[in-house]
């Protein structure tokens, strides 16, 4: 028996319809963001490996993708386009003063363990503001991210934002070091803030360090918390952390997309590269974040130019999957005509094609098979968004069918029937 192929674990093929709302999705995205001003950009779906090394802050080496070229260097798909676009930046706007708004939509990869069923291969869309580090900034990132997700039907989600850098501002004060840092943030990311406890215990860290550490897990929520936050703040650095968070929540009402913001003290970032607010988008339907974001101002320096900057990516596949059990539709405008003829008919259904296409109708040929009945293929065209059949029959009666509404018409004669 011929074996079948099929796709790697955590890899999967998308086509027909899916395919087409996929990609119908994403031009309604990317028509947001050229609203903002923002310019396209493609960069490489592999990179030499120093662009995602440890230092960049991105995805854990163990978890790329990593391979070799002829000339012996190691190259990696990219787990994230982020460092990606900063390193294009660096490279192709050296000199450039004036604010880069970019936008991008690629695959991505990350080399995930077995569980949950987690995608390794995902669609990402993103923007990203280079060389402006203003508040004004941040507001603009959140607002682009809130109306991409309104423009496309997703209205009950919340983007949660915090700011590095009052987290660590605690970690500062708590005198940690890298170990000390990363065990805490892992025990956070895990909301096990009795474990925070237990450990800041056995390592002999300060009560008053304690205490706030502990009190994180309470600083989530709206607004109200930032004043609760500032007294909390163990350094000034701490308490202009939260008056950044304020200030963004001012302009924010000035967009009218306030009410969709909440903050989390507690948010560590997904990235290492993150220096000032990161955020992260969440709908129904999925347990990921569909947006990730955050401002990195020291990335582009690891490529050679002082840029600071603010960048989100949007994970299409997480979105999609909310989006359907949201039962949101996602519009997807196909419409083929489909024009089917009997055998000896092919002149006819040729030039009939021609005429539709030269007035840029998507036309698909199809010529009728034996033993097959005219039902059959009516049912094909609604399974597969046509928007209408024609059948040229071996009689030369040509047969018009609208498949939304079931009317019937044949040519010539004027007759009409509904099915």
């Amino acid at each position: 028996m011929k074996k079948v192929l099929h796709t790697p674990e955590g890899v999967r093929d998308i086509y027909n319809v899916e395919c087409g709302k996929k990609l119908a999705l994403e031009s309604r995205l990317k028509k947001t963001f050229h609203l903002y001003g923002y310019h396209d950009i493609q960069t490489p779906m592999f990179e030499y490996f120093d662009v995602f090394r440890k230092e960049i802050g991105t995805t854990a080496s163990k978890d790329l993708y990593k391979f070799f070229d002829k000339d012996g260097n190691t190259l990696a798909l990219r787990p994230d386009i982020t460092p990606s676009v900063a390193r294009a930046a660096a490279t192709l706007f050296g000199e450039e003063e004036v604010p880069i708004r970019l936008c991008y939509t690629g695959n991505t990869f990350i080399n995930h363990s077995n569980y949950q069923g987690r995608l390794r291969e995902v669609t990402q869309m993103g923007a990203e503001l280079i060389g402006d580090d203003s508040v004004e900034a941040d507001a603009e990132m959140l607002a682009l991210v809130i109306e991409s997700m309104l423009t496309i039907g997703v209205k009950e989600f919340q983007i949660s934002v915090g700011n590095v850098d009052f987290f660590q501002s605690l970690i500062e004060d708590a005198s940690l070091d890298e170990d000390a840092r990363e065990r805490v943030i892992e025990l956070i990311n895990n909301r096990n803030y009795f474990g925070v406890e237990e450990y800041l215990d056995s390592i002999l860290v300060k009560r008053s360090s304690k205490e706030a550490f502990a009190a994180l897990g309470e600083m989530v929520g709206g607004v109200e918390i930032l004043s609760q936050a500032k007294d909390l703040a163990p350094n000034s650095a701490g308490i202009m952390a939260i008056r950044r968070l304020e200030h963004i929540y001012d302009i924010l009402k000035l967009y009218g997309m306030e009410k969709f913001v909440t903050f989390d003290l507690s948010m560590t970032g997904t990235y290492g590269y993150y220096t000032g607010i990161v955020f992260r988008g969440y709908t129904f339907g999925t347990g990921d974040a569909i947006v990730k974001g955050g401002r990195y101002d020291h990335l582009l320096e690891k490529f050679g130019k002082k840029s600071p900057s603010i960048g989100f990516a949007i994970v299409i596949d997480e979105l999609m999957n909310a989006m359907n059990r949201q039962k949101l539709r996602i519009v997807y405008t196909r419409k083929n005509t489909i024009i089917l003829y009997d055998e000896g008919k092919t002149k006819q259904a040729v030039m009939l094609a021609k005429d539709f296409r030269n007035k840029a109708k998507n036309v698909e040929l199809i010529k009728k098979a034996d033993g097959k009945i005219l039902e059959e293929y009516i049912t094909y065209g609604k399974e597969y968004y046509a928007g209408n059949l024609v059948y040229i029959r071996e009689d030369g009666e040509v047969v018009m069918i609208n498949l939304v509404t079931g009317e019937h018409k044949i040519a010539g004669n004027g007759k009409k029937t509904t099915s």
